[in-house]
């Protein structure tokens, strides 16, 4: 089994920054891509960035030149810098990962818990 374990979320004023951090463990042999997805309230939930295992990234539009994806292939983490936060990126953010196991030698995605994000004054 592979679990995902995310941390950094919280309450933040407008402007502020917050870093977000995602943790794969358990029965893994490799991981393709890697990213950050978000889900407000009544809406539909949604690609805020990706990153694959060579490090090629991807945003949507609306955090481009304020949010940057890294990870640390060591040690199988993704982060999410979030600078200039705005109240739009008030979500639970969910992070997600593509994960060939030990046991099926084809990629599966897996979820985090979810961590939340609230950006108000």
């Amino acid at each position: 089994q592979v679990q995902l374990v995310e941390s950094g979320g919280g309450l933040v004023q407008p402007g502020g920054s917050l870093r977000l951090s995602c943790a794969a463990s358990g029965s893994i042999f490799s991981i393709y891509a890697m990213g950050w997805y978000r889900q407000a309230p009544g809406k539909q939930r949604e690609l805020v960035a990706a990153i694959t295992s060579g490090g090629s990234t991807n945003y949507r539009d609306s955090v481009k030149g304020r949010f940057t994806i890294s990870r640390d292939n060591a040690k199988n983490t993704v982060y999410l810098q979030m600078n200039s936060l705005k109240p739009e990126d008030t979500a639970v953010y969910y992070c997600h990962a593509q994960v060939v196991n030990t046991t099926l030698p084809l990629p599966r995605d897996y979820w985090g818990q979810g961590t939340q994000v609230t950006v108000s004054s």
